[in-house]
């Protein structure tokens, strides 16, 4: 039996390499998509040439909490415990706190942070059942350090580290750890979307003067999924090219 990894956000430039990674170490991947957008999954799955023995395709709402209960439940029954599951699903709403509405303040919290519950309150008795499973959250660098016009998004990722250390202590007795990655910039599709020089910008801030590669994101989640990240746990592992030393 292949092991099961749930990645919520899937399909993102992060996500999709999380995704094609934990395939290529045999994982079996439950890809997650907004309810409605199954198409665009779909389309997805067959640009990146996964198979139904690879990647399962599976609708969520991460901000419902009642739909993600009745949804993981039913998943669990279907496919068994999931061994690895990476928290990923992340939006923005950018203003500064002046102009900020309540509506981007909430949207941000709710998929970013509340999520967190959501997606991992169904899943983590079974998984400290079973043993040996992996809880990884993708916050970000800004929630280390804070970011001018991402208070809705520092607040949120910073909580993820906050979440991620408390539930930690309760894993650790049954060997599930639970650990952060915290990216700085990297160059997915929406990234790279930037004018050239605020991409420069943003690159002469960096010591190591370029921006993260979804694959180097992804290898670090696959350490931590792996038996060599059996002993790390309550940690945020920074992969920024040095942009945030602390």
């Amino acid at each position: 039996m292949k092991k099961l990894a749930l990645i919520t956000g899937s399909k993102g430039g992060i996500g999709s390499a999380i995704s094609s990674k934990l395939v290529a170490d045999g994982y079996r991947v439950i890809a997650t998509y907004f309810t409605g957008n199954y198409q665009c999954a779909l389309d997805w799955f067959n640009e990146k040439q996964f198979t139904e023995d690879q990647v399962r395709l599976f609708e969520l709402d991460v901000t419902n909490t009642a739909e993600c209960a009745l949804s993981l439940s039913k998943l669990l029954e279907e496919e068994g415990t999931v061994d690895v599951l990476v928290n990923n699903a992340g939006i923005t709403r950018d203003s500064v706190f002046k102009k900020m509405d309540a509506e981007a303040w909430k949207e941000v919290i709710e998929t970013n942070l509340n999520s967190l519950f959501n997606v991992t309150q169904p899943l983590f008795a079974p998984m400290c059942e079973k043993g040996n499973c992996r809880v990884i959250n993708i916050s970000s660098v800004n929630g280390l350090k804070g970011q001018f016009g991402q208070t809705n998004y520092s607040a949120a990722k910073a909580g993820m580290i906050g979440f991620s250390k408390a539930l930690a202590a309760e894993g650790a007795r049954s060997g599930v750890t639970v650990n952060v990655i915290a990216p700085g910039y990297t160059a997915t599709p929406m990234v790279e979307q930037m004018k050239p020089e605020v991409l420069d910008s943003i690159k002469n801030q960096i010591p190591m003067k370029r921006l993260a590669t979804p694959v180097e994101i992804a290898d670090a989640v696959g350490f931590l999924a792996s038996e060599s990240g059996a002993y790390i746990t309550g940690e945020t592992l920074s992969v920024n090219g040095g942009l945030y030393m602390h």
